[in-house]
């Protein structure tokens, strides 16, 4: 827990097998993670340029190349989920979270039946199964966490997907005497990336609809009091020198939440960022920024739905590129 007093936690946006075995422990050992989590993007990034797979490569030639890639990144989330397992059982976080087939995410049936296979291999109780925020999703997520799965509840834009996501977790956790922890993990810095040149040329604030869109799912999900669940804020990095390294994590610091962040991120903030609680912000500056953004011209609700679908592709592409180079 970085801030204790207010459950604030930061948790590494990265998974790669070398990192694990040096500047991973590190930052664990330094108080400063107490969680991981991957996505198709990270493990593209970390198998294929990496050489620290080679090895376990030359052992899978007879495999299926989603086999290969599952041996792959279980084999990192095994490593990390252990590394982390000290942290879990004193009931500091510790997860670590891997995400379902991207291909599966209009499939209910397929994606409970991938999250639970996935958990029984790992084999190991601090892991989360990462599900996009679809209909089919939503079902999944019920499915997985009234079964004593944590989930990570991701590709979240919009107050509607996030109230769907706790509602799945709420359902759950009236189904079972064990009730797992999950988060819903809001995506922040794809949006202001996908509207700032606009605001710009408007005279609006760039940087901000990120923010006040997350602050404004936070508040909401918060007051539901969800057993067990916690908004997490990723796309936290920065992209470009418009604003500090830190920029979003220092921005939504906020009490009961995770951050998620890229390496470079997170050294930033440890190094210089803020301290100070910034969330929650009150319903009428989010609304404020609302009005001031629909004024110059941005229609949020299409922007959202974009992104959304941006999002999904994204990670399927990803998905697609390591299959067609283990091939």
């Amino acid at each position: 827990m970085y801030i204790p007093e207010s459950r604030f936690t930061l948790w590494a946006d990265f998974i790669e097998r070398t990192f694990l075995d040096e500047g991973f422990k590190d930052l664990i050992a330094k108080g400063i993670i107490n969680g991981a989590t991957s996505n198709p993007a990270i493990f593209k990034s970390a198998i294929l340029t990496s050489n620290a797979y080679k090895e376990q490569l030359s052992t899978l030639g007879a495999l299926s190349p989603k086999e290969k890639y599952e041996a792959l990144a279980i084999f990192d989330i095994q490593k990390a989920a252990d590394i982390l397992r000290p942290l879990f059982d004193a009931g500091d976080d510790g997860y670590v979270s891997i995400e379902v087939d991207p291909f599966l995410c209009d499939d209910a049936a397929a994606t409970i039946a991938e999250g639970i296979r996935l958990y029984q291999t790992i084999g190991r109780p601090n892991v989360m199964i990462k599900v996009p925020a679809t209909e089919a999703g939503y079902k999944a997520m019920e499915a997985m966490a009234s079964q004593g799965i944590a989930v990570n509840a991701t590709l979240i834009f919009s107050v509607e997907q996030a109230l769907k996501c706790a509602q799945s977790f709420a359902t759950a956790a009236q189904k079972t005497s064990r009730v797992v922890d999950s988060v819903i993990s809001v995506f922040v810095s794809r949006i202001d990336r996908a509207i700032d040149e606009t605001l710009r040329t408007k005279g609006v604030k760039t940087g901000m609809m990120g923010i006040i869109n997350a602050a404004d799912i936070y508040n909401q999900i918060e007051v539901l009091n969800v057993p067990k669940c916690r908004v997490l804020f990723a796309s936290t990095g920065v992209k470009g020198d418009e604003f500090r390294a830190s920029y979003y994590i220092d921005e939504l610091l906020a009490p009961n939440s995770v951050n998620t962040a890229p390496i470079a991120t997170i050294e930033a903030y440890v190094a210089g960022g803020e301290r100070t609680l910034k969330l929650p912000l009150s319903h009428e500056t989010i609304e404020a920024h609302k009005q001031k953004v629909r004024e110059a011209g941005v229609d949020m609700n299409r922007v959202i739905a974009d992104q959304i679908q941006e999002g999904l592709e994204a990670f399927k592409m990803a998905f697609d590129e390591i299959l067609s180079t283990l091939e």
